[in-house]
């Protein structure tokens, strides 16, 4: 397929964006022309390859591990090595050999906050003397030694979560019970450390909006000396009880959630620290202001002290503290800097201690994100990057040789590289070659790493690189030769066209634009617009996704498929993200329509026959596109989407949409509810009957309302499903009425 720039009007944007930075040079994909059915893309073995998940370097430095699924069933996971060595690969652990057990259901809320799906081995934790490997499964606990192949059940009761190694190796630290367990590794003994756990009280946990919306899955933090843990208590009686019906094909299960709704009260939290040799814990002053956040939690390299981030209510201000320890009554607190902004601070992982002294941090308050270099005392020595670009993440700190390497979008918007700087600052170093997306895993104690990567024409592959980049081996090519499972299906593979389109006030649009397999520019195509539109994402990306799947079965069924980054998405710096602040759902549907207005000046597209698609986020702008554009959007298909803000979480939803109480107006305008007297026609809404995250009520006060009004409309609601819609039969069933619909109505 012939991908071309398509030209533009000069526009006033503060983020260039030329052709060459949105055309990536991607290799046309080759292998047979088998149409993609529905039923086979989520089946064994999977379309993408060989794609290990969970990829360590071992602490020796011998070998590289992974999770791979096996062939007959692309959800149960072994644990596999690599010999750096010989390059040969080897199954370490057959997942067969593990108790097989029902997970608890704070472990599945928990996998399903973690995006985690599957069977076997779905997480494992090495030993800082690389001698062996920590198991957790279903709630049980495995050390598998690695010279003897040994693996050794250890003796706890009851189901354990969180698990890991303790810093030096001497212990292994769980949740059971709500409380904070350690099993003592010489002694093969289990100490219990918390008490009070049960009911409202969980020591040692991250609370629903920690998971959910903070990225922050864990509630306790090892010292590095192992002298003491730090952990949160959080009582969650403030919290608003929901007693939710979760509707299962075979009965209905009536489930208790404290639901911390928008406008309302969050838990309560404290932050202790608890020394291993007295078993007493010291509590944390963490301000008078108790309605916050804490974000973030970490130690200081030589157990000198611990940090926290405090985040207040409205998400305007983040404070880095750094508690003193040990104290023997209560913890002295400084803050060691202070982050504002009008509209939110959006939160990182990148704050890395210097063992030398200081610390690095990120920040957004230039526009973009950028990192910066402070002393020990939080006082800015020099900024380490900068320009109209955002920095990913920070992803190693070479001290000895002086080079801070990070992932970021300097060269292009549309992917992440590689990139290093040094300590001292100066020009920005490009470290990956390769057009497309990198997420690179170093090792600990060297700058060498394993680079998991992607793009739109390759999937996943894993080579380990040296410090500057260079190809040491690959771990796992993935080529797609004949022996591969995509290649029957990848001669029909489209690779899109990348442009960009200018929102109302001048900042530009990125967009990518599918045609279809035996595209003919002499006819007129129905268009499917795949959408998110929500903070904290981008579609827009050359990478590669099990997503698309569904897109190149729609090519192949003679749809264009069209996906464009309004206002508010990720990666393009704080004017592009804020101006949604207190008033979601107006300038994003504002840039799709933008998006709409170019695909009906295209003389191929049959401009009247126009779709929307999306799910959570995206079913919300589905919704919110027809709704209010109903001329624009023929067809509309939401998938669990939230419809009414004060049905959603207080930590994302005042992130962007302030309280409730002060914007009171902006809630009401940003529901899809006082919208559906436009509705004509044409909409499709699915949702499962078990979702936790998105309630299943957001749907159904849609239902009503339509009903209410005599409209008629299409829905399919999942029995026992979640918010991921996991499962292949349901995603099956789920992407036929899906095409089925479109196919009827455009």
């Amino acid at each position: 397929m012939t991908r071309k720039w398509i030209p533009l009007a000069a526009l006033a944007m503060p983020f260039a964006l030329s052709a060459q930075a949105l055309t990536p040079a991607l290799p046309a994909p080759v292998g047979d022309s088998t149409p993609l059915a529905i039923a086979r893309m989520h089946d064994s073995p999977a379309l993408e390859g060989n794609s290990p998940r969970g990829l360590k370097l071992s602490p020796d430095g011998q070998r590289v591990t992974y999770l791979a699924p096996r062939s007959d069933d692309q959800h149960f996971f072994d644990l596999w090595q690599m010999d750096i060595g010989s390059g040969k690969h080897s199954r370490l652990l057959d997942a067969s050999l593990l108790k097989a057990s029902e997970l608890s259901d704070e472990e599945k809320a928990r996998r399903e906050r973690q995006r985690i799906y599957g069977q076997g081995i779905m997480e494992y934790d090495w030993s800082s003397d690389g001698q062996s490997v920590l198991i957790p499964s279903a709630g049980n606990l495995y050390l598998y030694q690695v010279a003897t192949q040994q693996l050794l059940p250890l003796a706890i009761s009851g189901f354990a979560t969180d698990a890991r190694v303790s810093p030096q190796g001497h212990y292994v630290s769980y949740i059971k019970d709500q409380n904070l367990f350690i099993y003592d590794l010489a002694k093969a003994k289990e100490r219990q450390l918390t008490f009070d756990g049960g009911d409202a009280i969980k020591n040692g946990m991250a609370e629903f909006v920690a998971q959910e919306e903070m990225g922050r899955m864990t509630g306790y933090w090892w010292a590095p000396d192992e002298s003491a843990i730090a952990y949160t208590r959080i009582d969650e009686s403030p919290v608003e009880l929901v007693t939710r019906n979760e509707i299962y094909a075979d009965g209905i299960k009536l489930t208790e959630q404290r639901y911390p709704y928008a406008g309302k009260a969050n838990v309560l939290i404290e932050l202790g620290v608890l020394s291993l040799d007295s078993g007493l814990t010291t509590w944390v002053d963490l301000g008078r202001e108790t309605d916050g956040y804490l974000a973030r939690v970490k130690w200081l390299p030589d157990t000198s002290g611990v940090t926290f981030q405090w985040q207040n209510r409205s998400q305007q201000q983040l404070d880095l503290r750094l508690a003193s320890w040990p104290q023997t009554d209560s913890a002295q607190v400084q803050t060691l800097l202070t982050e504002r902004s009008d509209a939110w601070i959006n939160l990182h992982d990148d704050l890395t201690f210097l063992k030398s002294s200081g610390f690095i941090w990120a920040s957004e308050r230039s526009g973009f994100k950028h990192l910066y270099r402070y002393d020990a005392q939080g006082k800015l020595l020099q900024q380490l990057t900068a320009g109209d670009w955002a920095v990913d993440n920070i992803e190693y700190v070479d001290e000895a040789n002086g080079w801070v390497y990070f992932t970021g979008r300097k060269d292009t918007v549309i992917e992440r590289r590689i990139y290093r700087v040094a300590l001292e600052g100066g020009e920005v170093e490009a470290v990956s070659q390769r057009a497309g997306m990198h997420a690179p895993v170093f090792a600990k104690n060297s700058p060498i790493y394993l680079d998991y990567f992607n793009s739109l024409a390759q999937p996943p592959q894993v080579s380990l690189h040296d410090s500057q980049g260079k190809l040491l081996s690959w771990v796992e090519q993935n080529v797609v030769d004949k022996q591969h499972p995509l290649f029957p299906y990848f001669g029909l593979w489209q690779l899109p066209e990348f442009g960009q389109l200018a929102a109302e006030d001048g900042q530009s649009l990125v967009y990518r634009l599918f045609k279809p397999a035996d595209f003919d520019a002499t006819k007129q195509y129905p268009v499917v617009v795949r959408v998110y539109g929500g903070p904290h994402a981008q579609l827009v990306t050359n990478s590669w996704s099990s997503h698309d799947y569904f897109t190149q079965h729609l090519l192949q069924r003679g749809y264009l498929v069209f996906q464009l980054d309004n206002r508010g998405s990720a990666n393009r710096g704080t004017r592009f993200e804020h101006v949604i602040y207190q008033n979601l759902g107006d300038l994003e549907v504002k840039d799709q329509q933008v998006g709409v207005k170019y695909l009906r000046n295209l003389p191929y597209v049959a401009d009247e026959r126009i779709a929307i698609f999306g799910h959570s986020y995206g079913g919300y702008m589905a919704l919110m596109s027809q709704f209010k554009a109903p001329q624009d959007f023929k067809v509309a298909i939401s998938g669990a989407p939230v419809t009414d803000w004060g049905l959603y979480d207080t930590h994302y939803t005042e992130r962007y949409m302030g309280h409730p109480v002060t914007n009171a107006d902006g809630y009401k305008r940003a529901s899809v509810l006082p919208y559906v007297d436009n509705y004509q026609g044409g909409l499709l809404i699915y949702h499962g009957m078990a979702d936790d995250n998105v309630l299943f009520e957001n749907s159904t006060r849609v239902y009503k309302a339509l009903q209410d009004q005599g409209k008629l409309f299409q829905m399919i609601d999942y029995p026992g499903a979640k918010h991921s819609m996991r499962g292949n039969a349901v995603r099956n069933h789920l992407y036929l009425s899906i095409a089925d619909f479109l196919d009827r109505q455009l």
